[in-house]
Parts: C-alpha cells; structure tokens; sequence
C-alpha cells in the first residue's frame, strides 16, 4: 500500500494519464492525471532546489485551486511537511501559526499576499516576544502566485520551472506529512501532526466503505476549504485514490453551488452542515440536484428535522459522519449504519475502534452516554512539536466528545466536553477569542461561547466586563474593530453584551453554563 498521498497521484497519473483530475468552477482551468503529477513533481524539485529539504515546513496560504493541490502534493513528495492554513486568517494569526510551525517558506495568492507579508515581516519582533532562548529563526521566504513580487519574493512560476534536484526516494510512514492547526484537548489552538501513516490509512478506510463514497466515475464538489483536514483528506485524498475529477470552488454560494452542480455534472456533494440551511432556502431546489448521486455531510452535527426535511423536498438522503483533525479525519459514516439513523453519525469505518469511557475510566454501564475513545492507524502523532497528548500506549485516543453507542454500533453525538464552536464547520477556540478581547484598554475579562444559528450551526458571543465606566457604545466598536484586526471572519463576535460580572465559580472559572442558558432564555424571547 501507498504511504504517501504523492504515490497514489503516481498510480493515478500512470492509469489515466489523459483523464482530468481537477477543475476550477471560476476560471475553467482544467488538469489531467499526468500533468497534476508533472507538477507536483516540478514542486518538489523547486523546493529541494531552493534549500528546502526533508522536514523543514511549508505553509500553504492559498484558496482553492490548482496551485494548492500541487504545492501540497510536491510537499508531501519531497517528505517536507506541510501546513495548510485559512486563507482567510487575520496577520495576527498567521504570525503566530508561522513562529509555532517554524515555517521556513510561505506560499501564497493574489488573496492572502498581503496578510502574508505583514506577518513575515512580524515574526522576528514575534519570535523575541516568546523569550526563546534559541536565535530568531530565519524569516520565512515567499512564493507568491500571480502577484507582483517584493524584493526577495520568488514568483510560482520561478518555483516551478528550476531545474530540480533530486528528491528522495523513500517516505517514512511515521515522519510528519501536515500540520493542522486544531484545539486539541487543552482548548487552545494546537497543530495535530499527521503522518504519513495516518493521512494514507484513513483514505484506505474510507475506500473500504460499500457501497463507496467516491468512485472513479465520479465528479465531486470541492467547495470544502482544502486547508480544512475534511477538504484536505477525506475528499480530495478520496478523489486522488480513486482517480475520481474535483471541480474545486473557492467559497460557498447557495446559487451558484447548484448552478455548477448542474454544469459540471456533479454527482458526489461533500458539504459542511450550514449548507442545507441556505440551500432549503431556495425556491425549486427539488430540480437542481438531478446529477447528483451521493451527499455527505460532516464536521459537526446535523439536525435530524433539516435532514428529514432536505430528503423530503430532493429525494436525496445525507450520509453524515463524525471526525476529527486527529483522526485524519473520518472516524464513522451513516453509509456502513446497518440501519441508518438521522440522528445519529453512523457507525465507524473498517478498521477504526470507538469505545466509551466514564468519568471513573470504565465502561458506561447499559446504553449510558460515556466519553468516546478512539484507535486505528489513521490516528495522529500528537501535538506539534513534541508529540503531547497524543494515543496512550494502546493506541487509544480522548475524543473530548461524549456520546453513546447502540447495539448495532451506531454513534450518536450528546455534548462535548471541549468548549469548542463550530461555525459553518470551522472551529472557534473561545480562549484565543477571549485573549484577542482581553487586549483591548478598558475589558477587564472576557467570556465567549456558542449559540445556536440556523444559517451557520452555531455563533460566536462574548460577554466583556468593562474595567471602569466607559462609553459602552465606544467599547463595543473598539472590540469588534479588534477582533476584525486580529481574527477571521468566522471567529469574530456575532455579539458582544457588556455586564457588570461574569457569573464564576468558587475556584474562580467563568460559568459559561450560565451563559449559554442566559442566550437559551433571550432566544426564547424571556429576556427584554
């Protein structure tokens, strides 16, 4: 079997050289087999021949095109590792993401150049900040697709058209393949190290799947951001395996998503559950999705009514799932449930364990809800640098999900024990929100958690205690310019109430229990 997501480009390009692997919905460019495979190769070379070698990190700011797939897959060829970020992400994040990788070459595009240079230019004031007592490190080196270059800069087609060296010829399964930033188990924003191993392993469980999730007729739809493991591995390491065309889409539009459903002949639809809520909206949807064979939704939950009431309006049923960055990252699929349940994400993937655990580490007793613990081969290696909080020595890895399983092993989601938010199916840290708010004069502490919203799953709202008497109405937009300045779209407050106190514990923790009721009650209308 392949251990590298590069080989199974190889196979594909050696089987149907001519077939066309991707295709972008904006602009019409296409890409066979054989020249995808070409260029990650060119990639490759270019990296080796500009310094780079086994190891080091190459961060990929970039949207959905072809670029990124190639700069990804000549990554993973030349055994460097790669670390997709948001294109989206604010300088402050991408300094931070660039001084924690070590980061060493940043690519980057006509959207993202800009916050890229700001953050290059931060990180050695950065990287002092941390009181290291190692040197800086060496400022990080761009390559810039299809924009005028800064001194320094070196273009994509410069990248890609050196003369190469060679590259090496062997991977090592355990060596790391990406980083992806993710909360991990402490909350804060941490990169998960997935392997070699882990990245190939769950394609190969997902490949096992039958009926399959992709096959090689298929055109699929690939609106799911690649820098987003579920984009990034569990759609387009599908795609690759199975030498199926991606039509990549670089952002969501409730319209024009079905228009190219339509013109491009899509027949797999891999989406985020926000989408369903948009698209319900839309008058004759029940036309749209004629090509249309297979729906998979994942990265957070779906509710049962919006799934029942899609499928009532289309005739099409959504195969959910449940995943993690850390498990690179399918864990289950309604698709292998014996008997499929709306409420449920299915039950795991061939070759994937879960059990549940209680608070005294046993076995919950009849259908109790417990803590799922999961083991398989696609596990991640811990936490960037270090390997922290990775599997136990079983293999067995804490969710920091809650759930309970029936007798025909399907999983059915209850709570997290993370605080973690999920908008349009991208996590949001409350600490590092909480922390951004905390910087601004006049707040003197912060708390921030997730209400329901039926366009985007749930939304960021922070309660700011102010330090002293202030002009809230000036606080407040002093905060929410902040947080534009600091966070991505998706991270910033939908709301900010100031109050008086937050409600904490004896031992000092905010309640946000608390808070969470206090916006059950004003959504019900029982607070003026």
């Amino acid at each position: 079997m392949e251990t590298n997501v590069a080989d199974l480009l190889a196979a594909a390009a050696r089987a149907e050289p001519t077939k066309i692997a991707l295709s972008e919905a904006a602009t019409g460019r296409t890409v066979t087999w054989a020249a995808l495979d070409d260029l990650a190769d060119r990639v490759a070379q270019g990296l080796s021949t500009a310094g780079m070698v086994a190891g080091y990190r190459v961060m990929i700011a970039v949207t959905n095109r072809i670029e990124f797939v190639a700069t990804y897959l000549g990554v993973l060829r030349s055994r460097m590792v790669a670390v997709p970020i948001n294109p989206r992400s604010a300088t402050g994040e991408i300094v931070r993401m660039l001084v924690d990788s070590g980061s060493r070459m940043v690519i980057a595009d006509g959207s993202t150049i800009a916050g890229v240079r700001s953050a290059v230019s931060g990180v050695a004031e950065a990287w002092e900040a941390t009181d290291a007592e190692t040197a800086t490190p060496p400022r990080p080196r761009i390559v810039s697709i299809g924009t005028t270059l800064e001194p320094g800069e070196r273009s994509w087609d410069h990248l890609v058209m050196e003369a190469g060296v060679e590259v090496p010829g062997t991977t090592d399964p355990e060596s790391v393949a990406v980083l992806l930033y993710t909360s991990g188990t402490s909350g804060r924003p941490r990169a998960a190290m997935l392997s070699h191993r882990a990245l190939a392993a769950n394609i190969a469980q997902a490949a096992a799947v039958v009926p399959p999730m992709i096959n090689g007729r298929d055109v699929v739809l690939g609106v799911l951001p690649l820098f987003h493991v579920y984009g990034l591995n569990a759609v387009l390491g599908q795609v690759i395996r199975q030498h199926a065309r991606i039509v990549l889409v670089d952002g969501f539009d409730p319209e024009g998503s079905l228009d190219i459903i339509e013109d491009e002949a899509i027949s797999v639809l891999p989406v985020a559950p926000p989408v369903f809520a948009y698209w319900m909206q839309i008058p004759g949807i029940e036309d749209r999705f004629g090509p249309v064979r297979t729906i998979l939704s994942g990265s957070a939950p779906l509710a049962p009514e919006l799934t029942e009431a899609f499928t009532a309006r289309t005739g099409l049923t959504i195969h959910q799932g449940y995943g993690l960055t850390e498990a690179a990252p399918v864990v289950t699929s309604t698709q292998c449930s014996a008997h499929p349940d709306p409420r449920s994400v299915g039950a795991t993937l061939p070759g994937i364990e879960v059990r549940l655990v209680d608070e005294h580490g046993a076995a919950p007793e009849d259908e109790d809800a417990g803590e799922i613990w999961i083991r398989g081969a696609n596990l991640f290696s811990g936490y960037w640098p270090d390997g922290a909080d990775g599997p136990d020595e079983e293999g067995w890895w804490a969710t920091g999900d809650v759930g309970y399983l029936t007798e025909a092993g399907d999983l059915f989601l209850v709570d997290r024990l993370k605080e973690l938010v999920i908008v349009s199916g991208f996590n949001v840290y409350p600490s590092e929100v909480e922390d951004v708010i905390g910087e601004v004069a006049g707040v003197a502490a912060a708390a921030v958690i997730g209400v329901e919203d039926e366009l985007t799953g749930e939304a960021v709202v922070a309660y700011v205690t102010p330090a002293h008497e202030v002009d809230e109405d000036e606080l407040v937009a002093t905060i929410r310019a902040h947080c534009e300045s600091r966070l991505a779209g998706f991270k910033q407050p939908r709301t900010i109430h100031l109050v008086a106190e937050l409600p904490y514990t004896g031992t000092g923790k905010v309640q946000k229990g608390r808070l969470r009721a206090t916006e059950r009650r004003r959504a019900l209308g029982l607070l003026e």
